[in-house]
């Protein structure tokens, strides 16, 4: 006999632009990415201040047309057809939004970043525990197949000892034409800035492989060192570089066992280093005619090279080491693997088949995205922001709630 999928039901908080990709991915049948234990429903959307505005955000996505439209975050929240809130606001106002949907009862997945810092990401985790909610942060990327893909190929040892990533996400603009003083990018009352917008996702990458992949309970938390270049106009960053030092992180594993019952594999301290690059001035990839990775993984027996834009990832290429002294000690060619995204999707309904499934299992955080990894993450952008002097105004910084102007 064959159970009835679970059925998720997604209250829409924002109406912008990520708001209606991510919506119309949750409106996506998951049959066509081979999904069948789980079913999403959009059953409301909020503006800020006009119901009209999540109506026609609701017709635009094609949601169902019983779906409620409301005029407000506060009546969104309370609405008790809603399961789960997506947060799709500036991240400066995560915090606010995410805890308004907490107080309320709800679940929540929320962009990335999840908060300005990571003291707020502390206190939302903690609220969600005493609530005995799920909650996660938004970081799509990794959800992907491909992601999932290269993390067995580095737990596998196939790579040997991961010794160094790079990850850049940057992009060439004539950013005071494009952006000026006002736009979200470069505003500091919007916690403006590469960094948290998209160097995010150069951390991510980072962490992925040489966090995530670390044994339970023998995680190491890197050394930070950052620069920062700041934007004229408005002392955002618009250039941030961040090299990180995992001390005996020892990720992927080259021990092998031979016929004498011997251990041999890599003498080496299990150290790895890492570089997440992001700037508005010079793009990660400047000319699409002469394709670059946008990721590269180095372990002691060959690389992983992942193309495309990496929050969105669509195919990576394995490089075995090769010389003349050595030989070539991996058990792998040079191969290219490539991903589709199905049912005619951006990408982002994997990261929501997660949040359903741990509801429906009673999850409160997921082993994907979990609360101890934000929390890290953030950390890593807390020291170098501090480290460059990039500060933001002391209410945006702060745990207090509800603060007036945000909607709550």
């Amino acid at each position: 006999m064959t159970s009835s999928p679970f059925t998720l039901r997604w209250g829409i908080l924002a109406t912008g632009g990520i708001a209606t990709t991510f919506t119309k991915d949750l409106l996506v049948d998951p049959s066509t990415r081979d999904a069948h234990d789980i079913h999403h429903v959009v059953v409301a959307a909020a503006s800020s201040n006009s119901s009209s505005r999540a109506e026609t955000f609701l017709r635009a996505v094609g949601a169902p047309q019983e779906a409620t439209a409301h005029g407000s975050y506060a009546s969104l929240v309370a609405d008790p057809n809603v399961d789960m809130v997506y947060i799709a606001t500036p991240h400066s106002h995560h915090y606010q939004h995410t805890r308004l949907a907490l107080e309320a009862g709800k679940h929540v997945l929320v962009e990335k970043p999840i908060t300005i810092n990571s003291g707020q990401a502390r206190t939302l985790y903690s609220l969600a525990k005493a609530r005995n909610l799920f909650l996660m942060e938004a970081v799509w990327t990794r959800f992907f197949p491909l992601t999932r893909s290269i993390q067995e190929v580095i737990a596998s040892g196939r790579l040997g000892t991961i010794k160094r990533v790079q990850s850049d996400l940057s992009f060439w603009n004539d950013v005071e034409a494009e952006f000026g003083s006002e736009h979200r990018m470069v505003k500091k009352e919007l916690g403006g800035g590469a960094l948290l917008d998209l160097g995010v996702y150069s951390l991510t990458w980072v962490f992925l492989v040489l966090w995530h992949l670390q044994r339970d309970g023998e995680r190491v938390q890197p050394g930070v060192k950052g620069w920062i270049s700041k934007y004229a106009a408005t002392g955002c960053d618009e250039m941030t570089s961040v090299m990180l030092d995992f001390r005996a992180a020892r990720v992927g594993s080259t021990t092998t066992t031979t016929e004498d019952g011997e251990t041999e594999g890599d003498k080496d301290n299990g150290d790895a280093h890492a570089l997440a690059l992001t700037s508005l001035r010079v793009s990660y990839q400047p000319n699409p005619h002469v394709p670059q990775p946008s990721v590269r993984i180095q372990g002691t027996r060959g690389d992983i090279l992942v193309h495309g834009i990496s929050p969105r990832p669509l195919s990576y290429t394995l490089v075995p080491a090769q010389n003349e002294k050595r030989g070539q000690p991996a058990d792998f060619e040079v191969e290219t693997k490539s991903f589709e995204i199905p049912g005619g999707g951006h990408g982002m309904f994997w990261e929501a088949d997660e949040c359903a499934r741990c509801v429906r299992d009673g999850k409160l955080e997921s082993g994907v995205m979990g609360w101890e990894e934000s929390v890290r993450v953030m950390e890593v952008m807390d020291e170098v922001r501090r480290q460059g002097g990039v500060g933001y105004d002391e209410e945006l910084e702060s745990e207090k709630y509800p603060l007036e102007g945000f909607g709550v």
